[in-house]
């Protein structure tokens, strides 16, 4: 008895230092990962249809409205820029810029320039596309309010109404050197209302007293930028029950996006959480002040990842050319590298620092992405605008 009693303890002993064994060794952790809340990761196919600000209902007149207005320079402070100029269909409603060139430039996409002498600093963010911002601020249930939208980089305005005046009044956008923005605004009114036609298309649109107001002007361009859909990829294909609208390789990429952290801030239908989340994108060399964003907390909204294809080059700010540099800009962030100066390592958010990504992840990410591009979308563009002007503003 004895002796089985030694042979017991004996393997006691052996079974302790096994388990002891094979625990980790915190010391050898190469990256320590911060615990973060359980959250809604789930994405979706757009909707077919979409919802409209109750008082500013969608009709073919106010449509056809919006899209002259969006195409025509009589709304910048002199008369050489016009929305589509940053936002043409030939680019998918974005450009193939990094930092827009508005007022005083002239020349197409990447061809454009700033006329000489200039005064005019370039736009200091990335053009958004203007493309499925009808579904902005959609949640993982499909829901969204579009009366409180979030918009631009720094969602500082909510609903598309708002948005379209911004640039009017921005001195790089649209505004330029001459008029305050209060006084653009009234320039913009008066000069419409010297325009026969668009006198009579607010009239037939609007059922105010005095239609051509800077309000109007909102709620029209918002209607025709609400007709701005994609809502049809192969990835809504797919999730609507079409399994063979995407392939496996691709079928691999979206499971290694989900496995990887990406989904955790773009998820929804629009792969967007539209939150504002600190980075350490590198600063635009072409600016000469520091852009930090949100509050001065170096934050930016999440952007949709919706027709990539036309976004190029990416970030807030354009400073990343290609997919694959955004994915080896989050991998140094996982790695808590900081690429801006401005931004110290433990600002970043922590989502961005518990992405697990790895280089031979990204072709698949990639490839899966692309599923999400769609080019059956409206590029119609005006023949002529109302106020004679070069369509589109000063393009070619």
């Amino acid at each position: 008895m004895h002796r089985v009693s030694q042979i017991l303890l004996r393997y006691r002993l052996l079974l302790l230092l096994v388990i002891v064994g094979c625990k980790s060794d915190p010391k050898k952790n190469t990256k320590n990962y911060v615990s973060i809340p359980k959250m809604d990761t789930r994405v979706g196919a757009l909707p077919l249809s979409i919802k409209t600000p109750s008082d500013n209902p969608q009709s073919e007149e106010k449509i056809n409205l919006g899209r002259l207005l969006f195409f025509d320079p009589i709304l910048s402070g002199d008369k050489d820029v016009a929305c589509a100029t940053c936002h043409h269909p030939n680019n998918g409603y974005a450009e193939f810029r990094d930092l827009s060139i508005g007022v005083n430039g002239k020349g197409f996409g990447l061809s454009r320039e700033f006329k000489k002498p200039n005064k005019i600093p370039f736009v200091k963010r990335n053009a958004h596309t203007v493309l499925n911002t009808a579904y902005n601020g959609i949640n993982t249930s499909g829901k969204y309010d579009p009366e409180t939208s979030p918009m631009f980089w720094d969602s500082r305005v909510n609903s598309l109404e708002a948005q379209a005046i911004e640039p009017i009044k921005a001195l790089e956008e649209m505004r330029g050197l001459n008029y305050t923005e209060e006084e653009v605004l009234e320039e913009v009114v008066s000069r419409l209302k010297a325009i026969p036609e668009y006198e009579k298309r607010f009239k037939n649109t609007f059922e105010d007293s005095d239609p051509i107001k800077i309000e109007n002007i909102g709620k029209a361009i918002a209607a025709y930028e609400r007709t701005l859909t994609t809502n049809n990829s192969r990835f809504d294909k797919y999730m609507r029950g079409e399994t063979n609208a995407i392939s496996l390789g691709e079928k691999e990429g979206f499971e290694l996006f989900k496995k990887v952290g990406c989904v955790n801030c773009h998820n929804g239908p629009m792969f967007s959480d539209y939150k504002i989340h600190t980075l350490s994108v590198p600063e635009n060399e072409k600016l000469t002040k520091v852009d930090d964003g949100f509050e001065q907390q170096f934050g930016f909204r999440t952007p949709t990842l919706r027709n990539l294809r036309f976004t190029a080059p990416y970030m807030h700010n354009g400073t990343l050319p290609n997919l694959k540099m955004v994915l080896e800009f989050y991998e140094d962030l996982s790695f808590n590298k900081s690429r801006n100066p401005e931004v110290a390592v433990n600002n970043i958010d922590t989502l961005a620092k518990n992405l697990s990504l790895k280089v031979k992840d990204m072709p698949a990410i990639i490839s899966f992405l692309n599923t999400l591009n769609d080019e059956n979308f409206d590029k119609t563009i005006p023949e002529s605008v109302p106020s004679g002007l070069e369509v589109g503003g000063s393009i070619k």
